[in-house]
């Protein structure tokens, strides 16, 4: 077949072609699907392109002779699905890829706080070996209230009762044989996850429902000292709200790979793309709310949770594998697999009636 890559790192054209360059053509192209590339490949069969690459109705009339689309994120609105699914085309996503690595960023952001690693590595760096002003406390037997319970949350509440943590859910959603199964403990209302909780930590996705869901008032709900660790999406903390709680000191840290000036991204591995790396200058924008300098309890990472060696290469391998399944006829990941489906029976069946 012929399969045509987009928006590649360097690294990846390795695994591309020895996994998928016997018995197949293969282009491989570094930036994204555009007007004066897209004639390159008007005879590709398959794509595989990352979010930059826009799919609208004009682009997949140029390409006549395609049958699948395989994206490396688990969005999918840079492609026209509705007219793919018209046409015949399977388009197939990353469904996740980063969980246990999301998982780890969270606590090694809430070790690191609790722990008081950054100072210690300042410090020593330094030269000074005294350890005044460094006193740090357990996280055995505290009690740690997680907002949003899926694969990231709950990979994030195994390691932290392997600390002998107490885990409280907030989510509706929350799957009550796995919280069982992890000894976890539902709270049912958030009030008293934030009266229970030494330890906030998010994992929700932001929608209207959730967002600025830290905010004054649900701050003022929390323990003094509370620390608050946010490794899901920045617009799930009012930020200056944050600000307040760490100025009065009602709030003891915060661990944040997340800034609420995000808004842009939609998915983590379009942090490595160029192209959002000249559209947003993240320093100027998170220096207003006095984060980055001002709070020696606040460890802020540039949203790296997800940049992991594994991570990276799980979505490429999740890609060449939905990949694959088409070559053989057959579906992994299809975002509109049911109404392919649907179109293919009522086409078998429009054809047994002319029978």
């Amino acid at each position: 077949m012929r399969i045509a890559f987009f928006e590649l790192e360097g690294w990846e054209k390795g695994p591309i072609n020895a996994r998928l360059g016997r018995g197949n053509q293969i282009t491989c192209i570094s930036g994204p699907l555009n007007d004066g590339n897209i004639a390159q490949v008007r005879d590709a069969e398959v794509l595989g392109l990352f979010i930059y690459s826009r799919l609208d109705a004009k682009r997949l009339a140029k390409l006549p002779k395609l049958k699948m689309v395989a994206t490396f994120s688990t969005g999918f609105d840079h492609i026209d699905v509705a007219e793919c699914t018209r046409r015949g085309i399977a388009v197939a996503n990353v469904p996740t890829y980063g969980s246990h690595t999301v998982a780890e960023h969270t606590m090694a952001l809430m070790l690191s706080l609790a722990k008081k690693i950054i100072l210690c590595a300042e410090r020593t760096r330094a030269g000074d070996f005294s350890i005044e002003g460094l006193r740090t406390f357990d996280l055995a037997d505290k009690n740690l209230g997680m907002i949003g319970f899926g694969r990231i949350g709950s990979q994030a509440a195994r390691m932290a009762r392997a600390l002998s943590m107490k885990v409280w859910v907030y989510d509706p959603y929350a799957d009550d044989n796995l919280l069982d199964l992890l000894r976890c403990q539902r709270a049912r209302t958030l009030d008293e996850l934030l009266a229970k909780a030494d330890v906030v930590t998010l994992h929700a996705p932001l929608t209207p429902q959730t967002e600025h869901i830290i905010n004054k008032a649900t701050i003022s709900k929390m323990k003094k000292g509370v620390i608050i660790i946010n490794t899901a999406r920045g617009g799930l903390i009012d930020t200056q709200a944050l600000v307040e709680g760490l100025d009065s000191g009602h709030v003891g840290g915060a661990g944040l790979d997340v800034l609420e000036e995000e808004t842009a991204i939609k998915e983590e591995r379009q942090l490595a793309a160029p192209e959002f790396a000249a559209s947003v200058n993240m320093k100027t924008l998170v220096a207003n709310h006095r984060l980055l300098n001002k709070h020696m309890n606040v460890i802020i990472t540039p949203h790296n949770a997800f940049n992991s060696h594994e991570a990276l290469r799980r979505i490429l391998d999740t890609s060449m594998d939905n990949i694959e399944a088409y070559v053989r006829g057959k579906t992994a990941n299809a975002v509109n697999g049911k109404e392919l489906a649907g179109k293919k029976r009522k086409a078998r069946a429009k054809k047994k009636n002319k029978r």
